[in-house]
């Protein structure tokens, strides 16, 4: 069951460089060196510009479930601009059912413990969150630097951990092929040790973005 928010496997395969885990629990796939050292650093700048501390939407009753500095990229800048077109060739999403791209900083003992990035149907933050744009679908994340030590990013229910490379990207869909969410998609960004990483998400919805019209 696929929507025009989603991408596909045979979308991203047809791209040279992309592989996907093999595992029948998870759609899973890693394509390395997707954004130049250049662009690295601009979106890396632009990062440090605007970053304030990380919220969620439900963080269990633990204040340190998400412990990094994060800020949402404008669409306006060319940096920003030129990385949205290179998602877009690559999993033919139509931009409308984009979430403005949000970039991510964790210095050392930070880290994002292991959740989901879609939300839960019938929690109690669904209503609030699902209503314009409906549930995010496809998730795509960029690590931007190399990191000293740590910072790796652990699916553990499918047995897969990915360690930062400088323009690695990571995607996965939120959802199984019947269209219900996916728990084996739960994910932890671990705690860096020793060094900054820097990494960009975009995830995609349901239904077109409206937030920002509101």
């Amino acid at each position: 069951m696929t929507g025009p928010g989603d991408s596909s496997a045979d979308k991203l395969l047809l791209h040279d460089g992309v592989q996907r885990l093999p595992s029948s629990k998870a759609e899973l796939f890693q394509l390395r060196d997707f954004v130049s050292a250049e662009l690295r650093d601009e979106l890396i700048a632009l990062i440090d510009k605007d970053r304030r501390p990380s919220t969620i939407a439900d963080d269990n009753g633990d204040a340190y479930f998400r412990t990094s500095e994060t800020c949402d990229l404008c669409p306006q800048e060319a940096a920003v601009g030129e990385l949205e077109a290179m998602l877009e060739a690559l999993n033919g999403i139509d931009p409308a059912y984009g979430e403005p791209v949000q970039g991510q900083r964790y210095a050392v003992g930070q880290e994002f413990k292991a959740h989901t990035d879609y939300f839960t149907p019938g929690g109690p933050d669904f209503e609030k969150f699902c209503s314009v744009a409906g549930n995010r679908t496809w998730t795509f994340m960029i690590y931007l630097n190399a990191v000293e030590a740590g910072g790796a990013t652990r699916f553990k229910a499918v047995g897969k951990t990915f360690k930062p490379e400088p323009g690695k990207l990571l995607c996965w869909n939120n959802k199984r092929l019947d269209g219900s969410v996916n728990p084996n998609t739960l994910h932890h960004g671990m705690k860096v040790r020793k060094g900054v990483k820097y990494v960009l998400t975009k995830w995609y919805r349901e239904k077109p973005w409206g937030w920002a019209e509101e």
